[in-house]
């Protein structure tokens, strides 16, 4: 049975439940390697068994914190270490990637195939990323920075 060009290009639909939950899980392991009493531009290390996140306070406002994680790597310095923006959502309990290495803004869906490549959920697919990244914070230790 062949499949229609219409079926096989259908538009992408988030599944935004999906997405909340995702965002939601990754709130849940960022608030544990928030500092208690951090302040704006306070920059921190985590030492996890699987390696090492440092993480900026960007932003602080009441609501919400505007965080820079990057995982540093001692091993090769030709490959940029990975560095995401995330918006931490206290009031709603969610955090969420704002941009990338590569991609200041993120929209929710991509047409596909497009000039950059981007898989049509590259959105769901980096706070993925952030989730993976999250993990070696783990039964980790925070060193200050700053």
């Amino acid at each position: 049975m062949a499949v229609s060009r219409t079926e096989a290009f259908a538009r992408y639909q988030p599944n935004v439940s999906e997405f909340l939950s995702l965002c939601g899980r990754n709130y849940a392991h960022i608030v544990t390697l928030l500092p208690d009493d951090g302040g704006q531009g306070e920059r921190w290390r985590i030492e996890g068994g699987f390696g090492k996140l440092d993480m900026a306070l960007l932003e602080n406002t009441p609501y919400t914190q505007l965080l820079e994680i990057s995982r540093p790597s001692e091993v090769c310095h030709i490959v940029p270490a990975p560095r995401i923006l995330v918006r931490v959502y206290h009031d709603a309990k969610l955090a969420e990637v704002l941009s990338g290495q590569q991609i200041s803004h993120f929209k929710a869906v991509y047409d596909y195939p497009n000039l950059r490549m981007y898989q049509r959920d590259e959105k769901y697919q980096v706070n993925v990323f952030l989730e993976e990244l999250l993990k070696i914070g783990r039964q980790a230790t925070r060193v200050c920075l700053s």
